[in-house]
């Protein structure tokens, strides 16, 4: 071989080389954009509150109007429960409320009318940071709720236009897994005999025990011994399981409660005009439960 082609030879070798990796030494991992390169930040101040220990409430939503939205979301509630299982109320309807809202003190929380990837990923494109789920009488159905208000790897939400972004930052995708909440709802003598099970998801935060519909479903009003054994068997699994156990707003004095739903619009319109006109204001506690 002549002295010109050993040369080029060589300098070929040395270019390939040059891209290969040394043996024996390691290759810096790449990191995962979907991660946050520091500490995760918190925008739900209701979840961050709540994992602190303390209690949180949230006023119920149920009317389209921005402007009542926004005097609810300002009014001292911790997030607000936009009702989409028992109203009428349509996803443009709830993301125009946000929008117009953004920034207020409650954060919004959305309960969609089931489990399924329409609803929860129609939710939280529009920007709800958290998710309540009615009547999980399974297991599935609670791996469902967290399976579509997750982003990969926790869940299989899918990545999509939304509102969500300018609400929540432009690190939404990289923060939104921890700041999300998922609620599950207990209402079924069914799903209290499934309660061990479904407490044991992973990604779930709050089971709450829906106080209307265990009577309803069971045939047993509150105070009865087989409805408070229903109660009694929920706040158990739950606090067992180290989550937080929610009920409605009348239940706050009871042990071990520290997520609630709030009165609705209609009930602080007449309590707010009955104190206003020097009446006995009424049913502070209420709720669709």
């Amino acid at each position: 071989m002549s002295g010109r082609r050993c040369v080029m030879a060589a300098a070929v070798c040395t270019i390939l080389c040059a891209g290969l990796p040394r043996a024996g030494r390691a290759q810096p991992a790449q990191r995962d954009w979907r991660q946050a390169s520091g500490p995760v930040r918190i925008y739900n101040t209701a979840k961050q509150k709540l994992m602190a220990g303390k209690q949180i409430v949230g006023g119920t939503v149920s009317s389209p109007d921005p402007n009542m939205y926004c005097a609810m979301a300002n009014a001292g509630f911790d997030f607000l429960w936009i009702e989409m299982q028992h109203s009428p109320l349509t996803y443009e309807d709830v993301a125009r409320m946000i929008r117009a809202c953004r920034g207020s003190a409650a954060v919004p929380f959305i309960r969609v009318p089931d489990a399924t990837e329409s609803d929860i990923q129609k939710a939280t494109d529009i920007g709800a940071l958290g998710i309540i789920v009615p009547t999980v009488d399974t297991v599935e159905k609670a791996q469902a709720a967290v399976k579509w208000a997750k982003y990969p790897p926790q869940g299989r939400r899918s990545m999509g236009a939304g509102q969500y972004r300018e609400l929540w930052g432009n690190d939404y995708r990289q923060t939104i897994n921890e700041n999300m909440m998922v609620v599950i709802m207990i209402e079924t003598p069914l799903g209290v005999a499934n309660a061990k099970e479904i407490a044991a998801v992973p990604g779930i935060d709050v089971i709450f025990a829906a106080s209307g519909d265990l009577a309803n479903f069971s045939g047993h009003q509150q105070g009865e011994e087989p409805y408070e054994s229903l109660v009694t068997t929920i706040h158990d699994v739950v606090l067992k399981a180290g989550l937080k156990l929610g009920g409605p707003l009348a239940w706050r004095n009871r042990a071990g409660y520290t997520f609630f739903q709030g009165p609705g619009e209609a009930m602080l319109i007449h309590s707010g005009a009955q104190t206003a006109l020097g009446g006995p204001a009424k049913g502070g506690g209420g709720s669709t439960q």
